[in-house]
């Protein structure tokens, strides 16, 4: 009498499951299979994330703990200001005239090197004889190391035996001083920075362009569109990804800039951005490491301002195709 029962009404389904249909066994949320995975990504990952950690992370908490030091490089002692550093750095003259070149050696260097990287790259996509050649020449200057660059544009500038000089006396002028001028000299340091970071932006450029849809820019030609219709309304805005990236590396690579302005304005005479003033502040005639430290964080933050305001509001004008 039950087993007639039991064929007559089965047991009901579990919530969720349609009847008759047979119960799925549960897997293990930590299957051997996953545990293999995840110890595969550790070995992978880790020895990656203890390196970023060690030479990235440490030497940066280090750092803003040496900027609230009153510490004399080289002193087995120092004594903790707190916000003393920052407060004397915002407060003193150097200040102003600091980030003022920072700021302009950032936006000449790089809406040169965009804007000229630009137009070389335009040249270079066109379809003649030598462009393999003359890539290859517009983007050396790049991978050469920056004291050369440094040391061969200084017997370029000098006033005294330089080779514009030489040139300026062959038609009876005078050579400006460009390495004893303030002014003439950051000027002299941006044009020599702008000549060896153009080659970068040449060649990223120029994979954008060689990237754009032919068959769109052909259809605008058969429509009556000239060159500099289909670049204003076409080239340029499919290019948005490639210079948005350009203008994060660029921007990011100016600030940092070192080896030539070491080079060519030893004393920083009108040359002295952000961080060649915490190198001179540490390892010059001052030995204020505390206060270099706080001048480092200074340009740590406004590079992670500048890095998130463009990810935040100018990538929202980025055309992904």
């Amino acid at each position: 009498m039950t087993s007639q029962l039991a064929d007559r009404h089965p047991p009901l389904a579990p919530s969720g499951q349609a009847a008759g249909t047979p119960a799925r066994p549960r897997h293990n949320r930590w299957s051997q299979r996953k545990r293999r995975d995840f110890f595969v990504f550790l070995a992978l990952a880790l020895p990656n994330l203890l390196l970023i950690a060690v030479f990235t992370y440490v030497p940066l908490f280090n750092n803003l703990y040496y900027s609230t030091l009153n510490w004399t490089l080289g002193s087995a002692s120092a004594t903790v200001v707190g916000l003393e550093n920052y407060i004397t750095f915002f407060t003193s003259a150097d200040a102003g005239r600091v980030l003022g070149t920072t700021a302009v050696f950032m936006a000449a260097t790089v809406g040169g090197s965009m804007v000229l990287g630009l137009l070389v790259a335009l040249a270079l996509n066109s379809k003649v004889r030598g462009t393999t050649f003359a890539r290859s020449a517009v983007f050396a200057p790049y991978v050469l190391s920056g004291v050369g660059v440094g040391l061969v544009w200084l017997f370029i500038f000098d006033p005294g035996y330089g080779v514009l000089a030489w040139i300026l006396r062959g038609f009876g002028q005078q050579s400006p001083q460009w390495i004893n001028d303030p002014e003439l000299s950051l000027v002299m340091v941006i044009i020599v920075y702008v000549w060896k970071n153009l080659g970068y932006c040449a060649v990223v450029f120029l994979a954008g362009l060689q990237s754009l849809p032919q068959d769109v820019m052909e259809a605008a030609a058969l429509d009556g569109a000239g060159h500099v219709r289909r670049f204003l309304s076409m080239s340029l805005p499919l290019l948005s990804p490639t210079t948005f990236f350009l203008l994060i590396t660029t921007m990011l690579s100016s600030l940092q800039a070192f080896d030539l302005i070491r080079i060519m304005t030893p004393l920083g005479s009108g040359t002295s951005t952000l961080i060649y003033e915490a190198y001179l502040q540490a390892f010059g005639a001052y030995n204020r490491a505390g206060y270099s430290a706080a001048i480092s964080v200074v340009l740590f933050a406004i590079l992670l301002v500048i890095t998130v305001l463009q990810l935040r509001f100018i990538e929202k004008k980025v055309h992904y195709s």
